[in-house]
């Protein structure tokens, strides 16, 4: 009980806005790789895993926008500075820096997670403290998960799609490292040992990060502060995630109904008001809190990630210049009473020499507290795990399973709408054997628009697509027809890991 006690406290502090030994900012952390004696600079070295997520490679750049900016969603337009540009006309290469910033930042969260743990088994038989070893435990639980979702972003944009469990021990996976110190094994695991790895780490996390009985009442309304740090429901929620890509419907729907029925989350309202004119949708965007967010990159004034929204606006204070607009398609998508789209999209003339004006992302336009107090453009705190997704990883489960069950499938489309759509729409939706999977895709763009699960969601359905150019949209990139089976679907493997002395790291068909 002494742990449930502790969060108890800690929750409270947060709801208050007063400081606590869970507030982890980089400027707290420890230097990377000093010895870790005593249980503050344990805590000071999960800061500094907590402060690696911040990295522009990943959720606040490269590891968000490229999946997303490499499929159909968006289109360059002339005048457009080139940013992301090969990864955009599909022209990726082993050497490409954005690639291999991301594998490199991964594997960077993945060797602090383990010298930590190392670290962490000395220091516990040190410890006589109960409460010092609770707090460990905890922040065990905290880089057990953060390696786990490392590693699940490298098998995500690294590694084939996972069919079964019988293929995927013949393919390739990721380079598993359990341990900072000692020799490495530098060699590819295969997918099923990857993903094995993956969720014994989610199981471990889960347990040491449990909620206990004290939260529902330590939260009383305020869970925004907290979603900035790993819970048990962050474990869950990338649990459902990872089933949903290896296939595995009953894990994911089991997983995704403890978030979902915890109540502990709930979606943002496009019609409920948070204050005078804003709903609960738009204030989420515009604050980067909401009820409905599971774990989110927390940014400060002093401390932050990259900018998300920048290449979608580039604003020098006077006009816009953005490098990609939306797909046409995706913007005709929307329903009339779907509230998401006047919410994440803004139209204004852009300060190109053409003049194109067209509905930008305003999604990303930047949070408005960052912007009050530093001036700070386009930025934007990452939301990695949303209540909105584990609605959606549900229904294609539910539409999915060997038996489908169209019926709940439809229920957890309908909620979703219910959150987003205006007073108008009655909240039916029919779905069956022909029309699910195309509600689901359909739903999941509109969403999860530059969230980063585009060409995931297009490897897994083993779907291709062809862009068209639009109105001032690049010529080079705007004629693009892609094929499911094209290798660059997984991104290459970098060619230093394969060129370093004593690698012995296979490359994938995209490094050919």
């Amino acid at each position: 009980m002494m742990k449930d006690i502790k969060i108890f406290i800690i929750l409270g502090l947060l709801s208050l806005g007063i400081t606590s030994c869970l507030d982890k900012f980089p400027d707290d952390a420890v230097e990377q790789h000093k010895a870790i004696t005593n249980i503050d600079q344990a805590d000071e070295a999960v800061i500094g895993i907590y402060s690696t997520f911040m990295n522009s490679a990943l959720y606040s750049g490269y590891l968000t926008l490229l999946p997303d900016i490499q499929s159909d969603l968006v289109y360059a337009v002339n005048g457009y500075s080139n940013q992301h540009g090969a990864v955009w006309r599909w022209d990726i290469q082993p050497t490409d820096t954005e690639i291999e910033a991301v594998y490199a930042t991964l594997y960077e969260v993945i060797g602090n997670c383990n010298f930590f743990l190392d670290n962490a088994k000395k220091l516990e038989v040190t410890l006589t403290n109960d409460d010092d070893l609770d707090y460990l435990e905890r922040l065990c639980g905290e880089a057990y998960f953060a390696r786990a979702l490392a590693y699940s972003e490298l098998i995500k944009l690294y590694c084939v799609d996972y069919k079964s469990d019988e293929e995927a021990k013949n393919e390739l996976g990721v380079v598993i490292t359990d341990s900072y110190y000692g020799e490495k094994n530098i060699t590819r695991a295969s997918l099923y040992d990857s993903y094995q790895f993956v969720i014994a780490d989610i199981e471990r996390a889960a347990k040491l990060l449990a909620l206990g009985e004290d939260y529902d009442t330590a939260v009383d309304g305020e869970l925004f502060n907290a979603s900035q740090y790993f819970n048990e429901y962050t474990a869950y929620a990338l649990r459902a995630r990872i089933a949903l890509y290896m296939r595995n419907w009953d894990d994911a729907i089991k997983y995704s109904t403890k978030i979902i029925e915890s109540g502990y989350y709930s979606l943002a309202s496009a019609t409920t008001e948070y204050s005078p004119g804003v709903s609960y949708y738009q204030y989420m965007w515009e604050h980067d809190m909401a009820f409905e967010v599971i774990w989110k990159v927390g940014f400060t004034v002093t401390n932050y990630g990259g900018s998300l929204g920048r290449v979608f606006w580039n604003f020098d204070y006077s006009n816009y210049y953005p490098d990609y607009v939306p797909a046409q398609w995706v913007l005709e998508s929307f329903d009339a009473n779907d509230l998401r789209d006047d919410i994440c999209f803004y139209t204004v003339a852009t300060g190109h020499s053409h003049g194109l004006t067209w509905p930008l992302l305003y999604k990303y336009y930047g949070n408005v507290d960052l912007y009050n107090s530093a001036m700070l453009l386009h930025t934007s705190m990452p939301k990695v795990f949303r209540l909105a997704e584990q609605y959606l990883i549900r229904a294609e489960a539910y539409a999915r399973k060997a038996v489908p069950d169209y019926n709940k499938a439809a229920k957890d489309i309908a909620a979703l709408r219910t959150k987003r759509y205006d007073t108008s729409y009655g909240g039916g939706v029919s779905m069956n054997e022909k029309n699910a999977m195309e509600i689901i895709e359909g739903e999941r763009v509109k969403e999860l628009y530059m969230e980063g699960f585009r060409l995931q969601d297009l490897k897994r359905w083993e779907k291709g697509f062809e862009r068209k150019p639009q109105d001032q949209s690049l010529e080079h990139g705007s004629r693009l027809k892609i094929e499911a089976d094209n290798p660059l679907f997984v991104w290459p493997i970098p060619q230093h890991e394969i060129d370093a002395p004593g690698s012995n790291i296979q490359p994938n068909k995209s490094n050919k």
